[in-house]
């Protein structure tokens, strides 16, 4: 199991479009994949669970991942999340 934090710092945080980018992104691995906020842990390739995190700017989120690739898989997540989604502000 590998885990990493991050900030997301995008102005719209993760809803609709990032949110799309970063599922699409978590599907690419084989490893399960979870975001956890608060008290809550969803799975990370489902956009509704996703969305329903209400994950919003300032958010810290923890990426957990459990499988071959896991590391892999986390640090891409958070490379994608420190780009900003790849979209300018």
């Amino acid at each position: 199991m590998f885990s990493r934090e991050v900030m997301i710092d995008n102005e719209v945080g993760l809803h609709a479009r990032p949110a799309t980018f970063f599922i699409q992104k978590a599907n690419e691995f084989k490893c399960a994949i979870w975001v956890e906020k608060d008290d809550r842990r969803i799975n990370a390739k489902s956009l509704l669970g996703v969305l329903s995190l209400g994950i919003t700017k300032g958010s810290r989120i923890n990426l957990i991942a459990d499988g071959v690739d896991e590391e892999e898989a986390v640090n891409a997540l958070v490379e994608l999340i420190s780009s900003n989604f790849s979209e300018s502000e």
